[in-house]
């Protein structure tokens, strides 16, 4: 797909469908994007510009190869709401930190209740505000229980923070390489994060289970690099074994591996 229009008619519907992006496509707030649906971006500089996409109520759903970049508000570069099974996997999100930091949302949000849901190899860059899972202390009843995310091999470069930030859900982060934030995970109102093998440079907090919210969250750490930053740890989570299998590289390689292969255009 090429155009807007052609676009928004290729992911509408629940029918099974892949649909690819070739070029840059500019958008003015989001594309609803249905249920059964790849978006694959094709070649290294395809993707979306100025607005998003939003996955509301929509299952099996993978979101692979675009360039989604300076999302400006209310949209995010992608939404998720209500939504299970996705897969967000090597794309490039970005912006800019030359414009208010409330010019554009977020590069990532998942939120209302959604679960079941992988992060992997993208590149987050030059950025305010990162990856929010769970947009409100308020909204306990509809995220508790869910919200299970998954973070690994994503590279973090010039994000301030959000990175990311998790209300009650359970969110795995392993193999992440992040450069100069602030803050780094955030685990919030009882959210569990397990933290494991990633490496910090240049930042200030790698992992705060504190700050911004009425209750505090749960971490455990193991293998990280945290390159002299500082952790806020206040309780200490007992989720340390994830209900699947996995195999997480050492701290030591996670700077070659995610730097040669992470973003669109390296698969």
């Amino acid at each position: 797909m090429t155009s807007l229009d052609a676009f928004k008619a290729a992911v509408t519907g629940d029918k099974a469908k892949v649909v690819r992006v070739s070029g840059l496509i500019s958008l003015t707030g989001q594309v609803d994007i249905g249920s059964n649906t790849t978006v694959l971006g094709v070649g290294s500089g395809s993707g979306f510009t100025g607005g998003g996409l939003r996955l509301k109520e929509s299952t099996n759903v993978i979101v692979r190869n675009p360039n989604i970049s300076k999302p400006r508000k209310p949209s995010d570069g992608i939404t998720m709401q209500k939504s299970t099974k996705v897969w967000i996997d090597h794309n490039t999100f970005s912006a800019d930190r030359e414009h208010d930091k409330d010019c554009y949302d977020g590069l990532l949000d998942i939120n209302h209740g959604s679960d079941n849901i992988t992060v992997s190899w993208n590149k987050f860059a030059d950025h305010f505000k990162g990856s929010l899972v769970g947009h409100s202390d308020n909204n306990a009843s509809e995220d508790t229980g869910h919200l299970k995310v998954t973070y690994h091999h994503n590279w973090f470069t010039n994000v301030y923070s959000r990175i990311p930030s998790l209300r009650f859900g359970t969110g795995h982060f392993y193999d992440n390489y992040v450069q100069g934030a602030e803050t780094g995970v955030h685990s919030r109102m009882g959210a569990q994060t397990l933290v494991e093998n990633n490496v910090f440079r240049d930042t200030e907090v790698a992992v705060t289970t504190s700050r911004d919210s009425d209750v505090d969250g749960y971490a455990v750490l193991r293998g990280n690099d945290l390159g002299g930053a500082a952790t806020e740890i206040s309780r200490t989570g007992g989720f340390t074994t994830p209900p699947y299998a996995y195999t997480a590289e050492p701290a030591s390689s996670v700077v070659a591996t995610v730097t040669a292969q992470s973003g669109a255009g390296r698969l």
